[in-house]
């Protein structure tokens, strides 16, 4: 839906000839075929998982609206048009009081309602028709249709994915070894070496490093070590410092990343539900502080400083919930645009489609999380003014605000995002997100 959407008569129009009815139609279907062979190069070009992305978010823009329009119409509201992409106009067709077609700028999708507001004119035959002459209740279901959908599909994602591909989790690995030893500590004094895999402590066998934790005594302790390296199983003796995060636990100074394995288990349709739910209670929070974080005068400084490539202080990415999402420390805060966002959708594809799901979710949920903010022109703009409009009715009398007061905010936010587009697309090109290996 949009701020300044406006209805039109068919009366007085002239009736085209059969002649240009079929030249429309031919112009209309070049449009389309337009469409088809973008499709076919950007399969050729980038490949499948590509495509099957792109087709993916153009499916999910296309039941956004599709949640708009179909409230609408069971709301009893006029929709004239339903359109996928802005811009000039690649193909349509009317059906009945609709048009619906293809634009040829690929930034979203829109349906179109008569008499959205009070600046509106709207012929008075189709009063009764306008989104503005219906009940509370009845706007409500429009304005949240769009979200409800998305928030619909992440459910269904989360759930699809924890029972085909089962949930992730982390245990301790019998083959780690290290890969960092930290300088001045106990481990370098000892000359442990990155690849090293510690087997014993005080003659005691150990298989993980959990199992190595465990046992170690506390800080101020000399302890043996049994040092598996390059096959030969050495002895290195040391005396153990007091951990930084914990003064009364011992500390060697090693770190390894192979000391966790990650590992698919097998979850029923009925134990899936509370985990989609919890999962799901997780993106939304996730997204709504993203959002609030990114849209904060420091969040919307630090984007500008990305884009004229300033250097900025490394951030620390939230952590929780079951499903991993993890990205290099200087992408950690990056806003992608919507070309970012396919990028990645192909890249984790190409490595399962258990991964396209979870991608998917997430971008659902942002979404949809992202059109209930409540400014103009939203949908939260429109749950916002409809709430305030029923607030301010009372004893049978309708109250309507008036939108004209409203404009220079929703101006204000078009430009705004205007501005993260086209800094988020630079970004996109110019440095490119990077995922982890």
């Amino acid at each position: 839906m949009t701020l300044d959407q406006t209805g039109s008569s068919r009366s007085g129009q002239t009736p085209l000839s059969p002649l240009a009815r079929l030249r429309a139609s031919r112009d209309g279907w070049g449009g389309l075929i337009l469409a088809v062979g973008l499709l076919a190069v950007v399969r050729v070009v980038w490949g499948l998982p590509m495509l099957i992305v792109v087709l993916a978010v153009i499916g999910m823009i296309f039941l956004h609206e599709m949640g708009h329009f179909v409230a609408a119409r069971a709301s009893g509201m006029k929709v004239t048009e339903f359109f996928l992409g802005f811009g000039p106009r690649l193909w349509s067709m009317r059906r009945g009081d609709t048009v619906y077609g293809l634009k040829a700028i690929p930034a979203g999708a829109y349906v179109r309602i008569i008499g959205m507001n009070n600046l509106e004119e709207v012929s008075p035959a189709d009063e009764h028709r306008t989104y503005r002459s219906k009940p509370y209740w009845r706007r409500m279901s429009v304005a949240v249709a769009g979200s409800t959908v998305h928030f619909l599909l992440a459910l269904v994602l989360i759930f699809s994915f924890l029972v085909i591909g089962g949930r992730t989790e982390s245990v301790p690995s019998p083959d780690w070894t290290v890969s960092r030893v930290e300088s001045g500590s106990p481990a370098e004094g000892a000359d442990l070496q990155v690849g090293d895999r510690i087997v014993s402590v005080n003659g005691s066998p150990v298989a993980t490093m959990d199992d190595m934790v465990a046992v170690l005594p506390g800080p101020g302790t000399p302890v043996s070590l049994g040092v598996q390296r390059d096959g030969e199983v050495l002895v290195r003796t040391l005396t153990l410092d007091a951990h930084p995060g914990d003064a009364s636990r011992g500390y060697i100074g090693i770190g390894s990343r192979s000391a966790w394995l990650s590992q698919s288990v097998e979850v029923g349709y009925l134990e899936a539900v509370p985990e989609t739910l919890d999962e799901f209670g997780f993106l939304v929070k996730e997204s709504v502080f993203g959002i609030g974080s990114f849209f904060s005068p420091s969040g919307l400084n630090s984007f500008f400083r990305d884009v004229t490539d300033q250097p900025t202080q490394d951030a620390v990415a939230p952590t929780g919930g079951g499903i991993p999402v993890a990205a290099p420390v200087d992408d950690q805060d990056r806003v992608v645009s919507i070309f970012g966002a396919l990028k990645i959708g192909a890249d984790l594809t190409e490595n399962g489609y258990g991964n396209l799901l979870l991608f998917l979710a997430l971008l659902n949920v942002f979404i949809g999380v992202f059109n209930m903010i409540p400014l103009l022109p939203l949908d939260g703009g429109h749950v916002v003014i409809a709430t305030y409009e029923r607030l301010r009715s009372w004893r049978g009398n309708r109250y309507t605000a008036d939108v004209s007061k409203m404009v220079p905010v929703a101006y204000a936010v078009i430009l705004i995002l205007v501005f993260v587009f086209i800094g988020s697309v630079y970004l996109d090109f110019t440095d490119p997100v990077q995922l982890p290996s």
